[in-house]
């Protein structure tokens, strides 16, 4: 098999990879990682961070889930739909907001499930207050970048899985708060590339309750 996946089915990062790879239609080899007993192809393909999601394009790797949706494009470029626009000053902005994502939603969202009384308020706040970052940015459009489903929108769909631990967690109603937002993850979920690749959103928080307990939290 020219591709392979490297990955952790819950991983949202590596949900973007599998999204990327069915809206190009393409076959690949998916190989679940046991992320306590890394495999040494993992180590061998990642030998700077050790961390899927890792594409193997004809013995190559490539790391970084935006990074890798980016090749995927361009790999592919014969391949539609194109995941980033053609206009320079648009892909400039999906590639923002892919790393608004990374830089932002990841860590504030992280902070919720650990936090605790007044800290929780605050970690509640600001994640809210960053969701509504990207509904202004969505604004009366389909999608975050323009009226076409891309890079940005791949970043941050998977992200919705984890609305439902933080509802439950932190008492939160992020639909009501943000229902631009609601609709957008509505109309990425019409997609067969999103809803077959989004892991479930109860099983993720029964999950992540497991970890937490375990943790101490």
């Amino acid at each position: 098999m020219d591709v392979i996946l490297l990955n952790f089915w819950i991983s949202v990062f590596g949900v973007r990879v599998k999204i990327a790879l069915a809206e190009k239609g393409i076959e690949y080899e998916y190989r679940e990682e046991d992320l306590q007993n890394k495999s040494p192809l993992l180590l061998e393909m990642n030998p700077v961070n050790h961390k899927i999601p890792v594409l193997i394009h004809r013995g190559k790797p490539v790391c970084e889930s935006n990074i890798i949706v980016e090749y995927i494009d361009e790999a592919w470029h014969d391949k539609s739909p194109s995941l980033l626009p053609s206009d320079p000053y648009l892909r400039a902005q999906a590639r923002f907001w892919a790393d608004f994502v990374d830089k932002k939603i990841f860590e504030s969202g992280r902070k919720i499930w650990t936090a605790k009384g007044e800290d929780l308020e605050v970690a509640k706040k600001e994640y809210i207050d960053l969701l509504k970052v990207l509904e202004g940015q969505l604004s009366e459009k389909p999608y975050l970048v323009g009226e076409s489903f891309g890079l940005a929108d791949i970043a941050m769909i998977p992200f919705s899985v984890w609305f439902y631990a933080s509802n439950q967690i932190g008492n939160m109603k992020i639909e009501e708060e943000c229902p631009k937002l609601a609709a957008w993850v509505e109309r990425c979920m019409k997609r067969e590339s999103v809803s077959k690749n989004l892991p479930d959103p109860y099983k993720y928080h029964e999950l992540l309750m497991e970890r937490l307990n375990k943790e101490g939290h």
